[in-house]
């Protein structure tokens, strides 16, 4: 081999060893993030940041949780990582359902698989208010 083989098939393979990670990654399962270790997080609803979930049917991300506001006074919070192949889902407040972009993957609002390709429901967390402050658990 060449000294010019050697430098050509040295990139190439440096190449696949720094892209691999990245593309195998948005295909894998992740595990679900509460917004703060310790399995309870808060989120401050006044926060900008959350200014969807001042409406009814409007959605927010914290970690890997979408949170719905599914009425006056309640929230739903779940995993927003599809469990086929880990893409983040969002919700349609039309149809109330969660979609995966991915795939095509439907859950209703408790989490539980419509449509397929997914084999498994969303994790639910228990989400609660107090004031201006959501926790989720």
């Amino acid at each position: 081999m060449d000294r010019k083989d050697f430098f050509k098939k040295a990139l190439i393979g440096g190449g696949v060893l720094i892209f691999a990670p990245t593309v195998f990654s948005a295909c894998t399962k992740a595990s679900d993030v509460l917004p703060t270790n310790g399995g309870t997080g808060t989120i401050d609803l006044t926060s900008s940041a959350y200014a969807a979930l001042n409406t009814v049917g409007g959605y927010a991300y914290s970690g890997n949780v979408i949170i719905i506001r599914s009425s006056t006074t309640s929230y739903i919070a779940m995993s927003s990582i599809c469990t086929h192949q880990g893409c983040t889902v969002g919700y349609s407040s039309s149809a109330k359902k969660i979609v995966c972009p991915c795939h095509g993957a439907v859950y209703n609002t408790n989490g539980t698989v419509l449509q397929g390709p997914a084999p498994s429901s969303l994790k639910m967390y228990t989400a609660t208010v107090n004031g201006t402050t959501l926790t989720i658990s």
